[in-house]
């Protein structure tokens, strides 16, 4: 998994750079260079947190439909998805809450306008991603909140000229058409065009509705627009300004005459940045705003009738970041500013909030022979919930030539979303001005080696996390709330290995998880207890083949509250993927894809059908 080094500053746009990386990267070109880990530019070897990277090629490799589809490969992610494509789509981190893993969109937190404060998956194109950074472990210190279980950073941008386009088809009715044009003005201007349309009819997620309203088949459209101007002016100087939206429109099941079965999703996000240069010392500045429209409604009603709700969000972020080579490593500083605006209306009762946050951070690394050091600290002033402070230290010694121990200590916190300390009446719930950030403490040690063709790296963790928020609602009053009433710990065994025989490429994930409520030790809802995942690639006359096999063991739907005195138990399952693809000119590479091979049926969320086996055919043409 390589990238080239011109990439770094257009694709990773909310980050500052590294001399020191460079001189890593071209010592070793099979070393992807990430800038997730830190905020700065380094071989992915250096980092001492587990780290996965996906490229646009291995995406296009696999056939993968949905951001989804990747995720569910990487190591230590737990998904639930309430029925197919662009259903609710929940990932666990290591155990944490779903609500604990950070999304970045190009280095930039994104915006979650619901009043759980979870990142939905389903409803990010697949067509925006040309690369996946995951950094497994709290990342608080360089982050501030939610980075609690881990960091995903879904990068846009791609410098690669040239042209593709693609159209596919599949089950339930499939279709599939994107296009993009990436064009160099000389040598120092790249102008990128891509758009891309997405549609399926889908399927009865709840067949077993006692609802005539719920027999029909819930599918989901996707319209997306990209467009972005990198310019280097000189030695010292380059920007770039971007902009994307994407229009989604997802049916589920109402469970009630009249009810919301409808969701319209409209997204517009603008970003611009310049980066400064100069020997060992790199400096950027970008800027965003995005823009959500999320809406549900009743497709018996139409959209702007009685019933229908809408969250209005706006979130604009300013980032400044700076960093210094000294040594055999580096130092990287800087100030993030985020202010959000939220309107949660209905016909009868409207809300609005706004929330501003700033953050500043310092985070370095330096090697010393053979030990390596490693630390972060960060203060985020936020207007209502006041302050916080993480940090985070991590050691690694690589005690003879390609075998290295390390060990880390990780603080982080998750701040309460806007609907759950301040209340929504349409959803009523009443507010708690009380309410605090929930805070975890994570241990982790690894050792990690090349033994011949394998290379492997065993962690072993232990989060504690404190605070946790969850819902209450009051019978007498009719009213909900939010509070801080619950703490959990987690312990978690995850090994990994990867290794080249001949033609074949192999990737294992072996994982451990205990997840547990302190209060009760009651396991944790959607958590598997087990997860083997194995991923086998080969190239054989042209062809290249693709088997993903998943198992996921046993977990529960569900924790006890006042409406469940008990956990149901979810089986476990196992899924495999086969993907084929064959270059028929230089030009055109067909593509074929058969998903859940054993037609396996399963839920992930109890009383959600999942999809059964699926058929794709697709096929790419580049100019």
């Amino acid at each position: 998994m390589t990238i080239k080094k011109s990439l770094l500053w257009t694709a990773l746009s909310a980050t500052a750079f590294s001399g020191w990386a460079h001189a890593a990267a071209e010592d070793n070109n099979n070393d992807s260079v990430v800038v997730t880990a830190n905020r700065t530019q380094q071989p992915v070897s250096s980092v001492l947190a587990p780290t996965d990277v996906v490229t646009r090629e291995e995406i296009d490799r696999w056939q993968a439909k949905s951001v989804t589809d990747v995720i569910r490969r990487l190591p230590g992610v737990d998904i639930t998805q309430s029925g197919g494509m662009g259903q609710t789509t929940s990932v666990y981190v290591r155990g944490t809450e779903a609500r604990h893993t950070l999304v970045l969109v190009d280095g930039i937190p994104l915006a979650k306008p619901g009043i759980t404060g979870i990142a939905d998956f389903s409803q990010i194109p697949i067509a925006l991603v040309q690369r996946i950074e995951f950094i497994r472990g709290p990342r608080s210190a360089v982050y501030g909140a939610d980075a609690i279980g881990g960091v995903i950073n879904i990068i846009t941008q791609t410098d690669e000229p040239g042209a593709q386009v693609d159209v596919g088809v599949g089950s339930d009715h499939y279709q599939q058409y994107d296009g993009s044009l990436r064009q160099k003005i000389g040598d120092k201007t790249l102008v990128t065009v891509a758009g891309a349309f997405q549609d399926t009819k889908g399927f009865n997620v709840q067949p077993d509705s006692a609802y005539s309203v719920d027999s029909d088949r819930d599918g989901f459209r996707s319209k997306t627009f990209w467009a972005g101007i990198d310019h280097t002016f000189n030695d010292q100087f380059a920007g770039f300004v971007r902009g994307y939206g994407y229009d989604n429109k997802s049916g589920y099941d109402a469970g009630y005459q009249d009810g919301g079965d409808e969701r319209q999703l409209y997204n517009h996000t603008y970003e611009g940045g310049l980066t400064f240069t100069e020997g060992d010392y790199t400096s950027q500045l970008t800027g965003s705003f995005q823009k959500y429209k999320d809406y549900n409604y009743a497709s018996t009603l139409g959209l702007y009738q009685s019933g229908t709700t809408l969250d209005d969000m706006d979130q604009r972020n300013l980032q400044w970041g700076n960093s210094f080579r000294i040594g055999q490593g580096m130092v990287s500083a800087g100030v993030d500013w985020q202010q959000q605006k939220l309107t949660s209306s209905d016909a009868n009762a409207s809300d609005s909030y706004t929330r501003d946050n700033t953050g500043l951070y310092l985070t370095g690394q330096q090697q010393f022979g053979t030990v390596t050091l490693e630390g972060a600290a960060r203060g985020d002033d936020n207007n209502q919930f006041g302050w916080n402070g993480t940090w985070q230290a991590a050691a690694g010694w690589e005690f003879i030539p390609a075998y290295r121990v390390t060990l880390s200590y990780s603080t982080g916190f998750q701040a309460p979303t806007l609907g759950q300390m301040y209340g929504q009446q349409r959803l009523y719930i009443s507010s708690n001005p009380d309410l605090e950030a929930e805070r975890s403490r994570q241990w982790e040690v690894g050792l990690e080696g090349l033994s011949g063709p394998l290379d492997w790296r065993l962690s072993a963790y232990q989060n504690k996390i404190n605070n946790l928020i969850d819902y209450y609602y009051d019978e007498a009053t009719y009213q909900g709330s939010y509070y801080n009433v619950q703490s959990a710990t987690i312990k978690g065994i995850e090994w990994t290995g990867s290794m080249e025989t001949g033609i074949f490429s192999h990737r294992i994930t072996l994982t451990y998880l205990d997840p547990r409520r302190d209060q009760d030790n009651e396991v944790l809802a959607h958590r598997s207890k087990q997860q083997f995942k194995y991923q086998l690639d080969w190239t054989m006359f042209n062809l290249d083949m693709d088997i993903a096999y998943q198992y996921f063991g046993k977990s529960y739907n569900n924790n006890t509250n006042q409406y469940a005195s008990e956990q149901r138990r979810m089986p476990g399952y196992s899924l495999v993927d086969l993907s084929a693809s064959y270059p028929v000119t230089s030009h055109l590479t067909v593509r074929g894809r058969i998903a859940n091979l054993f037609d396996k049926d399963y839920e992930t969320v109890y009383g959600y059908e999942t999809p059964g086996r699926e058929y794709y055919l697709t096929g790419s043409y580049t100019f």
